[in-house]
Formats: structure tokens, C-alpha cells, sequence
């Protein structure tokens, strides 16, 4: 008798023979990174007030996607080793930031570890009070829905309250370890 879903009789592999294990995976980190390198991304940056001091605090992230319409749900990821996310994370509202092209620095900045990343930003407050920055093309605004561990980052999942974007706002890309832009 065929296995369920195999018309030939075939059996199919069990499903851990398809699974790699991190701990014995021999994928070389830097040949990752290349080839990943090859996607380009947008380029955001998360802001959000401390809810103890109440001081904006931020991160640079790339790993911005869409993940629902219904409900408005939105994701990105969060190293491990981030000294902001455990601050942010107690926030009631977080902002993705979508950086133009001409905010290369910004990016930079709030990638920087142990600097005051918001000295000299121009920012206001989203409808929900999560830091909006200056000359981005977009911005969305959400409350933490989920975390969810992934190797070594953490998976955040956003519901969407507020959000806008500029007509003419052309975004800040990453491809191949470079910023850059699309040419109209």
C-alpha cells in the first residue's frame, strides 16, 4: 500500500532526515553570509520610549517583512546579544522606521553600541508614543504580538496600529555588504 500523499509507493524521507542540526550543520558562517548577501533589504531602524526613564532608545534592523493583512501584522529579528531589545521590549509601542537613502548615518548610529543614539536626531511621537524619526520614508507602529527564538536571534511579530508613508520617499537598501538605492 502507498504511504499517505505518495501516489508511486515511494516512501517518503522521515522528516528529520530533512531537518539540519545546527550544532553539526557544516555550513561555513562567512559563505552564509555571502550568499544571503545576494537579497537585498530594506533598511529600518525600531525605536521605542523606555517605559523607566522614558528616553527614546533604538536598534538598526534589516530583517523587516510584512507577515499579515488580517489582522495587520508585521515582523523583524533581534540579535540575542542586543542590549536594546530587552529595554524596548517592555515598551507599549514600538516604531519601524523605513530610512531613505540619505540616512545612511541614522542606520549607522543606531547600529553603534554604547553611544547616545538619538544626540542630534530630530524625531516626534507616533498617535501610540514610540519615537518617529526624522525624514524616513515610512514608518509602522505596533505593540509586540509574539517573540519567537531562532537560532541565535529572536523572531518579533508586531500588530500594526498606526502607520504612513511619503509619496515620493525612496528607501535605504543593503545588498553585498553596500547601501544603495533603486535607479528609476
Amino acid at each position: 500500500m502507498p504511504a499517505s500523499g505518495d501516489r508511486a509507493g515511494r516512501r517518503r524521507p522521515e522528516r528529520e532526515d530533512r531537518l539540519v542540526n545546527p550544532s553539526t550543520s557544516t555550513i561555513d558562517t562567512a559563505h552564509f553570509r555571502y550568499v544571503l548577501g545576494h537579497f537585498a533589504t530594506g533598511v529600518t531602524t525600531v525605536t521605542a520610549l523606555d517605559p523607566a526613564s522614558r528616553r527614546p532608545v533604538g536598534l538598526t534592523v534589516n530583517s523587516f517583512a510584512s507577515v499579515s493583512l488580517r489582522p495587520p501584522l508585521v515582523s523583524f529579528c533581534v540579535s540575542r546579544d542586543s542590549g536594546s531589545w530587552p529595554v524596548m521590549r517592555t515598551a507599549d509601542r514600538l516604531c519601524v522606521n523605513i530610512l531613505g537613502v540619505e540616512q545612511r548615518a541614522v542606520c549607522e548610529r543606531m547600529a553603534a553600541p554604547r553611544v547616545d543614539r538619538f544626540q542630534g536626531l530630530d524625531w516626534e511621537l507616533s498617535p501610540g508614543g514610540a519615537p518617529v524619526l526624522a525624514g524616513v520614508v515610512a514608518w509602522v507602529e505596533g505593540a509586540v504580538e509574539a517573540e519567537h527564538d531562532a537560532g541565535d536571534h529572536v523572531i518579533v511579530v508586531l500588530r500594526v496600529h498606526h502607520l504612513h508613508g511619503q509619496p515620493d520617499g525612496q528607501p535605504l537598501l543593503f545588498l553585498g555588504g553596500r547601501y544603495g538605492r533603486f535607479a528609476h
